[in-house]
């Protein structure tokens, strides 16, 4: 006589933000698969900042010499560039994911319409997506900081705490580029946060030099970009002049990551399912 065999037991229901998160691999694992062979797109994000360190940190850095510090030590112009350059690549490793690719996925290959129909949600995608983008955005960071530790830029031994802290960097700007995805309609309409918001921000949040050399209006301007906050965190860790505003810096990117994810579930919500 046959034994039937008994059916495995189906697995227990989950619910929560753990579930949620359990999930959530699900869209990193679809978005592995879609890059097994198109590596090289990945990694060429990571040479952007890096030419800007050659070109302009060690290039200009030449004629500009010495940057006075607010503790009273004067580093190398390279040194002084390179962690905003690092803060700008965890934002480049955002804005490629979580806006061109989300908006090609919700408006062209409807991949999200798809989706819905498994157990994942809004939520799932949202948080899957900031995942993907985060884990972007962190090997730019790694890559870079070993690029900073060969060409001698460590200054304090806090440089290590910049990987964490381009994480947040990376989570709070991945949160607004998802909340900005899901407004844009047209391919056209790039050009609105690329030239207005994006792009002024590299230039005049103390990229490349402090934004005390700017009027005052830009300078109020400036400080409040997340942007801003994330080269001066940054640049206190790299250079160990730390003081009581980095908790400010720290502060604020954790409040306008979570405000802009609130802004993204509920845009997404109102373009997938509404």
């Amino acid at each position: 006589m046959t034994a039937i065999a008994r059916p495995a037991p189906a697995p227990a229901p989950t619910s929560g933000l753990v579930a949620s998160l359990l999930r959530s691999r699900r869209l990193v694992q679809r978005n592995l698969l879609v890059y097994k062979r198109g590596w090289m797109v990945i990694f060429s994000g990571f040479f952007e900042p890096l030419f800007y360190l050659l070109g302009i940190g060690y290039g200009l850095g030449t004629l500009v010499g010495d940057v006075p510090l607010a503790d009273g030590r004067s580093i190398s112009y390279a040194a002084f560039v390179a962690p905003a350059l690092l803060a700008t690549a965890s934002m480049n490793g955002a804005i490629a994911e979580s806006i061109f690719n989300v908006f090609f996925k919700l408006n062209f290959s409807r991949t999200y319409d798809a989706i819905l129909a498994t157990p994942l949600g809004i939520r799932e995608i949202a948080v899957g997506e900031m995942l993907w983008s985060l884990f972007r955005g962190t090997l730019y960071v790694v890559a870079f900081v070993l690029v900073m530790i060969g060409m001698g830029l460590v200054i304090s031994p806090l440089l290590f705490l910049v990987i964490p802290a381009s994480i947040l960097i990376g989570a709070s700007f991945s949160a607004a580029c998802l909340a900005a995805s899901a407004y844009l309609r047209t391919v056209q309409d790039f050009d609105l946060p690329m030239g207005l918001v994006i792009m002024p921000m590299f230039l005049f949040s103390g990229t490349f030099f402090p934004i005390s050399v700017y009027p005052e209006p830009i300078q109020l301007a400036m400080e409040l970009t997340p942007l801003f906050h994330a080269v001066e965190l940054l640049r206190g860790l790299a250079t160990g002049a730390l003081g009581w505003h980095q908790l400010w810096d720290l502060a604020y990117l954790v409040a306008f990551g979570s405000i802009a994810m609130w802004i993204a579930l509920n845009r997404l919500e109102q373009r997938l399912i509404k």
